[in-house]
C-alpha cells in the first residue's frame, strides 16, 4: 500500500430532512482534493455518509487512508455496528430495518478495498480541515435550498 492518505468529511442537512450537502478533502502528499455536492431531500446521517462514500470512491487505486469525521454514527456504524447488522439481516437490535442501508453496503464495499482508519473529532471544535468541510458542506446544503425556493 501507498503513502498514507488522509481525508476529511463532513455532511449538513438544512432540516432533517431537508436540502443537503457534502463534502470531502483528501490529501495525499503535497496534494488536496476537495470534493462536494448536494441532495434535495435528504438528511444529515445520509449526507455524512455520502460525504466518506465520495472521498474513497475518488481514491484511484488501494491505499492507506485515515479518515476524521465528526459522526459519530458513520464511524461506530462501520466499526461496531455492521457486523451485527449483516449477521440479523439488517436488523438493529430493537428488530428494525438498518436505515441508509445502501449506503452501508457501499461504505463496507470501498472499506475492502482500502487500509481504513478512522478517527473521530469533535466538530465545530476549531479543527481547520473540519471547519473547511463543514463549510463547503452547508454552502452546498444552501445551493439546493435556493434553487428548490426559486
Amino acid at each position: 500500500m501507498e503513502t498514507k492518505t488522509k481525508l476529511y468529511t463532513d455532511g449538513a442537512c438544512l432540516g432533517n430532512p431537508g436540502a443537503g450537502g457534502w463534502a470531502s478533502i483528501l490529501y495525499f502528499k503535497s496534494h488536496k482534493k476537495i470534493l462536494c455536492g448536494n441532495e434535495a431531500d435528504t438528511t444529515n446521517n445520509r449526507m455524512e455518509l455520502t460525504a466518506v462514500i465520495k472521498g474513497l470512491s475518488a481514491l484511484t487505486r488501494p491505499v492507506n487512508v485515515t479518515i476524521i469525521t465528526d459522526s459519530k454514527y458513520v464511524m461506530n456504524g462501520i466499526d461496531k455496528w455492521i457486523a451485527n447488522w449483516k449477521k440479523n439481516n439488517w436488523k438493529t437490535s430493537n428488530k428494525n430495518s438498518v436505515k441508509n442501508k445502501d449506503l452501508w453496503l457501499q461504505l463496507d464495499s470501498l472499506c475492502k478495498i482500502h487500509q481504513v482508519d478512522w478517527q473521530w473529532i469533535k466538530g465545530h471544535s476549531g479543527h481547520a480541515e473540519n471547519e473547511e468541510c463543514d463549510h463547503l458542506a452547508q454552502e452546498e446544503a444552501r445551493k439546493i435550498q435556493t434553487a428548490a425556493s426559486t
